[in-house]
């Protein structure tokens, strides 16, 4: 996996996928940005529940659940000293759906939360402490 970051002006900067895809990171007036983009611990911060909901649906795909709607309500916390990384996190999943099954819904998210989320696990080795939960809403 390659990716690029290029340096716009101020605190700008384009971030370039490897599979081709752009998106702009930038700062607040405060600290000589424009507010033009995320901030990159956003990002951060988006790239976990991206990876982890990836999983979620793919799972319950798998399992026929009649999923119609799926979305990761994320909170953090970060260090108040510097470097002000992640300290708590929270991927709150609200599943939408036809007949959807409590136990499939569960065994999604744990899986995601124990085996196959790279972003989650990895922040929570390096100290951070990630939590799940879930909600069914039933169309």
């Amino acid at each position: 996996m390659k990716a690029t970051v290029k340096w716009v002006d101020g605190v700008m900067f384009l971030g370039e996928s490897g599979s081709g895809h752009s998106v702009v990171m930038d700062g607040p007036a405060d600290h000589g940005g424009r507010n033009m983009g995320v901030r990159p611990m956003e990002m951060l911060l988006l790239g976990v529940g991206g990876c982890a909901s990836f999983d979620v649906m793919s799972i319950l795909n798998k399992a026929r659940q009649g999923v119609s709607d799926c979305r990761c309500e994320l909170t953090a916390e970060r260090a108040d000293e510097v470097p002000a990384v992640f300290t708590k996190i929270h991927l709150h999943f609200v599943v939408t759906g036809k007949s959807l099954k409590d136990a499939q819904v569960k065994r999604a998210v744990e899986l995601s939360a124990t085996k196959y989320c790279s972003a989650s696990l990895m922040l929570g080795k390096a100290g951070a402490s990630i939590s799940h939960d879930y909600e069914i809403i039933e169309e």
